[in-house]
């Protein structure tokens, strides 16, 4: 969404018990590596079930600028057909990336190993987000950068004639710093290695292995992972199905779990280990969750998640489970505002340096609407709700997960919850108000409410 657009306020009421079955859109992490991948590989990739969100149609924009020819039939079937490494174009203008912190990473590492100039910006919040974890391996390979101080948006990057190849120590999780430098390496003479003491998600592993890229995963002596490509082979076309989001299926699925008398099934979810964590929480919360129908497409998981309302209780979330649920923090903290107890997340820092900072934005979001929580450096706190909650207005900073998180809130609240721009939304969930509204819930433009 651009900075530019006017503000849309949204109010969540509860009432109703959210009943169904739907699906969520496709999972944004695949839907950007397929479009990318696509565009490196030589011939025409296929790609069915792709989010069509703002952040991903960006990405589809930005390979285009690359020189990849892009399209969509009335269907919903995307097509990409690439020109194969090293034959990307120098973009003739700026690339505007918008709200998607994912897709200008990856991007970056994409552009960085080739011999092009290519500039990048965003809108008013992704120009604050720090991009130095992906660039500091990629001047490592060669790519010259000229940015604004702190290494933010807008930013111009130069690859090398002959970038060099690396092996790279990921200094904290972060699956965008892992695959920024194996797509760098894709483009780069020899082995690529990156290391990461901690597992994060592997969807760049599993589609480059999809595509014919040669890679290698290992683990060292401490359990850390060892991820080796080849660069400068010939990447595949291929046929890609995306599953639906896990990160989005969460908001149907903690609001059937908080709402009285609700039973929702998410379908088509991913089931990647790597992904799972919110679910493996919830259900030691107590919840009532079965997953069935569990299959595999792509080299991936996937699987129907159904969720009955349930009594929860507060429990302790580990810091090693943080990689595999990040963005998932928000919405659980809601769902522990309804748990008896005290639910404690350790190991969140990372949500510092999202689309805001979630850590200080849920926290203030549940405050203003009468919950108990404490934050510190890197844990979060939330109390059960012990009286009447809701009422308030939660500032979204730009974010549609502190957005969507809230709404979430209102539909089980005692009083309506107001955010104050749902517009953001669009970015990853452009289906989001619709879904609700098959569900039975009450999510409208602030000042109107559903008939």
């Amino acid at each position: 969404m651009s900075h530019s657009t006017a503000a849309r306020p949204l109010t969540a009421r509860s009432g109703t018990a959210l009943k169904g079955r739907v699906t969520v859109p496709g999972d944004k992490s695949i839907s950007h590596r397929a479009l990318m991948l696509g565009a490196l590989a030589i011939g025409r990739t296929t790609v069915s079930g792709l989010l069509e969100s703002e952040d991903v149609l960006n990405t589809a924009a930005a390979m285009r600028a690359f020189g990849a020819r892009i399209q969509r039939d009335a269907n919903g079937l995307w097509t990409v057909d690439g020109a194969g490494l090293g034959s990307l174009v120098e973009p003739e203008t700026v690339i505007d990336y918008g709200n998607a912190g994912t897709g200008v990473r990856l991007a970056l590492g994409i552009a960085g190993t080739h011999p092009i100039a290519a500039t990048f910006t965003g809108d008013a919040s992704l120009i604050k987000r720090p991009m130095g974890r992906v660039l500091e391996p990629l001047r490592m390979m060669g790519t010259r950068v000229i940015s604004r101080s702190g290494d933010r948006l807008p930013l111009s990057v130069h690859g090398p004639g002959t970038p060099a190849p690396i092996s790279y120590r990921v200094p904290v999780p972060s699956a965008q710093v892992k695959s920024a430098v194996l797509l760098a390496g894709l483009n780069a003479p020899g082995q690529t290695t990156v290391v990461e003491p901690i597992p994060t998600r592997d969807h760049t592993e599993r589609m480059l292995a999809g595509f014919g890229a040669t890679i290698q995963v290992d683990h060292d002596d401490t359990g850390g992972r060892v991820i080796t490509v080849t660069g400068q082979g010939e990447l595949q076309p291929q046929d890609v199905t995306v599953p639906a989001d896990p990160s989005s299926a969460a908001f149907p699925i903690v609001a059937g779990l908080i709402v009285p008398g609700s039973e929702v099934t998410v379908a088509d979810v991913l089931l990647n280990e790597h992904r799972t964590g919110l679910l493996t929480t919830l259900q030691e919360m107590g919840a009532d969750l079965e997953i069935t129908n569990i299959r595999e497409t792509g080299g991936e998981r996937l699987g129907d998640v159904r969720v009955r309302h349930s009594r929860l209780k507060g429990i302790e979330v580990p810091a090693d489970r943080a990689p595999s649920m990040i963005d998932e923090y928000p919405v659980l903290a809601v769902a522990a505002a309804f748990a008896e107890g005290t639910t404690t997340m350790l190991g969140v820092e990372e949500l510092k340096v999202k689309e805001s900072d979630r850590l200080a934005a849920v926290a203030a979001g549940l405050r203003v609407n009468g919950i108990e929580c404490e934050e510190g450096e890197s844990t979060l706190r939330v109390h059960g709700r012990k009286g009447p909650i809701g009422g308030g207005t939660v500032t979204t900073h730009l974010d549609h997960r502190i957005a969507m998180t809230f709404l979430v809130l209102g539909l089980a609240a005692d009083r309506p919850v107001t955010v104050d721009d749902g517009g953001v939304i669009a970015t990853s969930f452009p289906t989001f108000e619709t879904l609700f509204a098959e569900l039975g819930g009450d999510i409208s433009e602030t000042g109107e409410q559903a008939a």
